[in-house]
C-alpha cells in the first residue's frame, strides 16, 4: 500500500531566490518563541547579562584611565600616577573575573535550552499523525535535530553574551568620546551612522539566504539517508554513477546559497574596519591640530585615540557574530516550524481499565487490580461511566478514504469481524489491505464512515487505550538497539523474563536463541543486521505475543519466512491467534485456508466474501488467484 501514500517530498526546486524567504514577522515569532525558551533560565541569563555589563564597562573605565594616567606621567605627580596604576589595574581584574563568571555560566545555560529544545521537538515528532512523515524525508527530519539546533546552541554560547557587550560598549564608547571631546565625536558619529546602516543591509540580504542554506542542508541529508539505507541496491544495478550525479546536484545547490549567504555576511568585517581605519586617521589628524592649538589636553588625546580605535570594535564583534546569529534563526525557523504543525488529532473520552464481572448480574464494573479482563471505561454526560467488555468485535461501516484528497482508497467499505474470529485480506497490491489495518490503528482518519470496536465508534476511544488492545506484526521489520529481552519486551514493557521467553517459544523464536553466544542477551545493533530475515521477523511475532492483546494484525507476517520456518511456526501461530480477533494480510493464499472469512479486495471494494471452500466453489476472483491464473503483485 505504500504506492498509495503521498509521495516524499521532490527535491527542492533548483533555486536560492530570496523570495522564498518568511516575513518578518514569522521571525519575530521565532525569536519570541526562542525568547521563551530562555525564559524558563531568566535568572542565569539575568545573572550573565549582569556580569557582561561589569565586563564591557571595566574594558571603557579602564581606557579612560589612559587619561589620568598620562596626565600624572607628563605632570611628575608620582603617587598620584601610582594610584591611578591601582585603580586601572583593579578595574582590568573585575572585568577579567566577570568575563570567566558569565562563560561559565553561559556555557551551562545554553546547554540546557538546546536539551529542552530537543526534548520538545522529539515529543513533537512522536505526536504527529504519520501522514506527516509520509510526506518528509527522514534525512531532512534528523537536520532539525542536529545542524539546526546545534546552530541554536552554538549561538546563545557564543553570540547572547557578544551582542550585549557591543551594545553595552558601543553606546559607552560614544558617551566617553562626548565627555572627552564632543567636536571630534560629531566625526565619529557620523561614520558610525554609516557603518550601522551598512550592517543593517547586508544583514537583511545575506537573511534571507540562510534560510535557504538551511533548508538545502537538510535536503542533503535526506539523500544521504535515503543512499546509505539503499547502498546495496545502488551496488545491486550499478547505479553509483548516477546517485552520485544527483548527489553533486544537491551540493551544488547548497554551494551556492552558503555561498551567497556567506558573500554578504562576510563582507561586513572589512568594510567595517576599513571605515574605521579612515574614522581614526581624521580623528587623529583633526584632534593633533587641537592639541597643538590648545583645544586639548595630550592626555585627553592619548585617551580619546583609544577609544576611536575601539569606536568600530563593538560592530566588528557583533559583525563577526553575525553569520551565527542568522544561520541560528534560520535553524530556529526550521525547527519551530516543525513543532507549529498540528498534532494527531486525539478526542477519545474511552479508557481501558481492569474489569470485575458481577456473577449474579453479568454486569461489569472496574477493578483497581486485575480480575476478570479488560473493559473499555465510556464516561457519560451525566457524570456516570458505562463499562464495556474488551472482547475485540471490530465493524467497519460505509468507510471512505484516501491518503490524497481526491484519490480514493476504499470505498463504501462495510466490513465485520466478531470476537475471535479470523478475517484474510485478500487482493493485488493497492487493494487497500493494509490500509484498513492503518485505520483499525487510526494512525490516518476516516474521510467518512465509522469504525466500531466492541460497539464504540474509536474516535470516541483514547488514541493510546486503542493501540493498546492491538498488536501487530509488520512486513519490514524493526529492532531496536538493545538485547533480544528488550527487544521483545517491547511488546509489553511490564512483561517479566518469564513471559517473554513463553512468547519467544509461542513463536519459535525460543531455539535460535538459545544457540545464540550469549542467548536473550545478545545485542541487537542496526536493526538486526546480524540476524537473518527470519529471525527478525520471529522476533517481531513474539513482541505481539508478549502483548497479549485481543486483536492481532498480521501484515504479511510470514512473507520473509522460508517455508520450513513457516511451517514451525504455524502452531505457535495457531496459539497466538486463538480466541484472538485476527486480521490476517497474506500474498501467500495457501497461509489464509483456515480463515475463518476471507475477504478479496480490488481497487478499494470487496468483491468476495467467505471461507476458503465458500470462494473456491464460486470459481470467481478469489479461485482464479489461488490457481494461480492471476498473480497478487
Amino acid at each position: 500500500m505504500t504506492n498509495q501514500k503521498p509521495n516524499q517530498a521532490q527535491a527542492i526546486p533548483n533555486t536560492t531566490s530570496p523570495k522564498t524567504a518568511k516575513p518578518e514577522a514569522h521571525r519575530a515569532q521565532t525569536f519570541k518563541k526562542l525568547l521563551s525558551y530562555m525564559g524558563n533560565h531568566k535568572f542565569e541569563f539575568l545573572f550573565v547579562g549582569i556580569l557582561v555589563t561589569v565586563s564591557g564597562l571595566a574594558n571603557l573605565f579602564g581606557t579612560y584611565m589612559i587619561r589620568p594616567v598620562v596626565n600624572a606621567a607628563a605632570d611628575r605627580q608620582s603617587q598620584l600616577l601610582t594610584t591611578m596604576i591601582i585603580v586601572t589595574v583593579v578595574i582590568y581584574i573585575c572585568g577579567v573575573l566577570s568575563a570567566w563568571g558569565y562563560t561559565q555560566i553561559m556555557a551551562k545555560a545554553a546547554q540546557q535550552v538546546t536539551r529542552e529544545i530537543r526534548k520538545d521537538l522529539f515529543a513533537k515528532m512522536e505526536s504527529l499523525p504519520l501522514r506527516v512523515f509520509d510526506t518528509t524525508k527522514f534525512g531532512d527530519l534528523m537536520a532539525r535535530f542536529t545542524s539546526d539546533v546545534d546552530t541554536v546552541s552554538d549561538a546563545m554560547n557564543n553570540a547572547f553574551a557578544s551582542v550585549i557587550q557591543s551594545f553595552i560598549q558601543a553606546a559607552g564608547t560614544l558617551i566617553m568620546l562626548f565627555v572627552l571631546n564632543w567636536q571630534l565625536t560629531l566625526i565619529v558619529a557620523m561614520f558610525y551612522l554609516i557603518m550601522i546602516v551598512y550592517v543593517l543591509i547586508a544583514s537583511k540580504v545575506s537573511r534571507r539566504y540562510f534560510r535557504e542554506q538551511q533548508k538545502f542542508i537538510g535536503a542533503l541529508n535526506g539523500f544521504v539517508e535515503e543512499a546509505i539505507s539503499g547502498l546495496r541496491v545502488i551496488k545491486v544495478f550499478n547505479h553509483e554513477k548516477a546517485s552520485m550525479k544527483e548527489f553533486e546536484a544537491y551540493d551544488q545547490r547548497l554551494e551556492t546559497a552558503s555561498e551567497r549567504a556567506l558573500s554578504y555576511s562576510q563582507t561586513m568585517v572589512p568594510v567595517i574596519v576599513s571605515f574605521s581605519y579612515t574614522n581614526y586617521a581624521i580623528v587623529a589628524v583633526v584632534g593633533g591640530y587641537m592639541v597643538l592649538n590648545g583645544m586639548s589636553d595630550v592626555g585627553s588625546l592619548a585617551s580619546y585615540l583609544v577609544f576611536v580605535r575601539q569606536a568600530a570594535a563593538p560592530i566588528n564583534q557583533f559583525v563577526q557574530q553575525t553569520t551565527m546569529l542568522l544561520s541560528a534563526l534560520s535553524g530556529a525557523e526550521r525547527i519551530f516550524e516543525f513543532m507549529a504543525q498540528e498534532d494527531e488529532p486525539d478526542q477519545g473520552k474511552v479508557t481501558l481499565a481492569y474489569g470485575r464481572k458481577d456473577p449474579e448480574t453479568g454486569k461489569w464494573s472496574e477493578s483497581s487490580i486485575p480480575a476478570d479482563g479488560w473493559v473499555w471505561k465510556h464516561p457519560r454526560a451525566n457524570g456516570t461511566c458505562d463499562y464495556v467488555p474488551l472482547e475485540g468485535n471490530v465493524r467497519f461501516e460505509d468507510v471512505n478514504f484516501s491518503y490524497v484528497p481526491g484519490k480514493q482508497i476504499l470505498k463504501d467499505l462495510n466490513l465485520y469481524a466478531k470476537s475471535g474470529q479470523t478475517i484474510a485480506l485478500v487482493g493485488s497490491t493497492g487493494a487497500g489491505k493494509t490500509t484498513i489495518t492503518n485505520l483499525l490503528n487510526r494512525f490516518y482518519e476516516l474521510d467518512s464512515g465509522s469504525i466500531l470496536y466492541d460497539g464504540i465508534d474509536i474516535k470516541l476511544i483514547s488514541k493510546d487505550d486503542l493501540r493498546k488492545s492491538l498488536a501487530m506484526v509488520l512486513q519490514d521489520t524493526h529492532l531496536f538497539v538493545g538485547t533480544i529481552m528488550d527487544n521483545i519486551r517491547y511488546g509489553n514493557l511490564n512483561a517479566s523474563d518469564e513471559e517473554c521467553i513463553a512468547a519467544a517459544k509461542l513463536s519459535n523464536a525460543d531455539s535460535f536463541i538459545r544457540r545464540l553466544p550469549e542467548g536473550y542477551q545478545t545485542m541487537i545493533t542496526s536493526d538486526g543486521a546480524s540476524l537473518s530475515q527470519g529471525q527478525r521477523q520471529l522476533l517481531s511475532i513474539a513482541r505481539a505475543a508478549v502483548a497479549n492483546p485481543p486483536v492481532l494484525v498480521l501484515d504479511e507476517a510470514t512473507s520473509s519466512i522460508d517455508t520450513r520456518t513457516e511451517k514451525l511456526i504455524e502452531n505457535g501461530m495457531k496459539s497466538l491467534m486463538k480466541d484472538r480477533t485476527t486480521f490476517v494480510i497474506a500474498h501467500r493464499l495457501s497461509t489464509v485456508r483456515n480463515a475463518d472469512c476471507i475477504v478479496v479486495l480490488e481497487q478499494g471494494e470487496i468483491v468476495e466474501r467467505g471461507s476458503h471452500d465458500e470462494l473456491m466453489k464460486k470459481n470467481g476472483f478469489y479461485a482464479q488467484l489461488y490457481n494461480g491464473m492471476f498473480e497478487l503483485s
